[in-house]
């Protein structure tokens, strides 16, 4: 497979995941005012905004998962799905992509390169993002998901 090709494909990967969503929800213009034969409507009630999941951990947090054969299989297919491309099937960080991007990432099949890195940590670069890596988005991963992906990638120095 030529360099060529996966930097296309990666920089389209890209391109896809973080453009906003453009809907085709109908266009609202603004109403006419009232008039002296018009009834003012009513005001409208108030939204309640979204619920949220909580922002990813600023200080130490243990990691809350406890890893079971389900949540490992999902995180693998996470990680070949998102991580993958990059960091490598088995977190080498040996990829022509990481290359021809010029990056050098750390090679997770080294006990030393993860060991000076906490869980909550790895949580916050995979979900906020680090130089080139784009940040895990809520709607694909749940944090669980994002912890259990933690647990997995501490497998590959096994």
């Amino acid at each position: 497979m030529s360099k060529s090709f996966l930097l296309f494909f990666a920089v389209a990967l890209l391109a896809i995941t973080c453009l906003p969503h453009q809907g085709g929800g109908q266009q609202q213009t603004a109403p006419a005012p009232p008039t002296a034969t018009t009834p003012t409507p009513a005001p409208a009630p108030a939204l309640t905004p979204p619920e949220t999941e909580a922002p990813p951990p600023a200080a130490p947090v243990r990691n809350p998962v406890k890893p079971s054969a389900e949540s490992q299989a999902k995180a693998k297919t996470l990680y070949r799905m998102d991580c993958s491309m990059c960091h490598g099937d088995n977190g080498s960080g040996k990829t022509d992509l990481a290359t021809s991007m010029e990056l050098t990432l750390d090679d997770w099949t080294d006990s030393k390169s993860l060991a000076g890195r906490q869980d909550w940590e790895l949580f916050n670069i995979i979900r906020v993002g680090k130089g080139k890596m784009p940040p895990e988005s809520k709607g694909r991963a749940t944090d669980n998901d994002v912890w259990n992906l933690v647990i997995y990638i501490r497998t590959f120095s096994k």
